[in-house]
């Protein structure tokens, strides 16, 4: 092995990293202004974020009756099926609802909106703003940033509160554990800090990664249809290793700050 083949690889990493970070300044410095315009955001609100309820309502239901069906093998062998609630509920709050829910974004509306955008840069329509003296990225890179961003959270909950749906349905309706039982163990041992505003704290991690893997990608593709193709290959990729890379640190800081408290 040559040394070029070991350092171009590591220059191409840096100037992509150097890029990345330079484009997401970017975004942020211009998100102010880009809410003085609720319109543009509500359109991508509803094209990330609507459009995607149908995959997540699915997905969390069976996610759900999943969980309960292994949460009542689980716990029947220690005769404590009426926790059944609790271990759903925990288990969707603080990790299935937050990570299955980011990666099916990635594959729904990251793929949209990465293909989205490369094909308005195969197609000049980037070039054409720049030629009217309009910033693409504050027009058309920035609305969907924070679009995606805001519609993250909204889409994770909805996934656990339908995964609980599942989870009582195969538990209660199913397998007969006391319905009481089950909304009462929900209510004891859930914790509205430490479970649930962490689940949300990751969702919102989550989509702003998420979201901004997508537009970056999709913005610095290669006008041709591999290169739109492959950099919706890359949002999915780089957003699946992210999330879970993320889901481990958050994960443990929470942790570490229980243990600590």
């Amino acid at each position: 092995m040559s040394r070029d083949d070991i350092v171009d690889p590591l220059r191409s990493f840096v100037q992509t990293f150097g890029a990345s970070q330079l484009f997401l300044a970017r975004l942020i410095t211009y998100t102010p202004r880009a809410l003085l315009r609720p319109s543009l955001i509500l359109e991508q609100i509803f094209a990330t974020g609507s459009m995607s309820l149908i995959i997540i309502m699915i997905s969390g239901l069976f996610v759900g009756m999943v969980l309960g069906l292994q949460g009542y093998d689980s716990l029947s062998r220690f005769g404590a099926e009426d926790s059944l609630g609790a271990v759903a509920a925990l288990s969707l709050f603080r990790e299935l609802g937050p990570v299955v829910t980011a990666l099916l974004f990635a594959g729904r509306a990251g793929t949209a909106l990465a293909s989205e955008i490369g094909l308005m840069r195969a197609t000049d329509q980037i070039s054409a703003l720049e030629m009217m003296a309009i910033d693409p990225i504050r027009r058309v890179a920035v609305p969907r940033f924070i679009g995606g961003a805001i519609s993250m959270p909204l889409l994770a909950a909805v996934f656990s509160t339908i995964g609980i749906f599942g989870a009582w349905l195969v538990g209660v309706r199913l397998m007969g554990v006391d319905e009481g039982a089950f909304w009462g163990s929900i209510r004891q041992q859930v914790d509205l800090y430490d479970d649930v505003l962490s689940g949300v704290a990751k969702t919102v991690v989550f989509g702003v990664v998420a979201s901004f893997l997508a537009v970056f990608e999709g913005y610095n593709s290669i006008p041709t249809a591999e290169g739109v193709s492959r950099a919706t290959t890359r949002t999915v990729v780089i957003t699946a290793i992210a999330v879970l890379v993320l889901d481990f640190v958050l994960t443990a800081w929470f942790l570490d700050k229980d243990t600590l408290g």
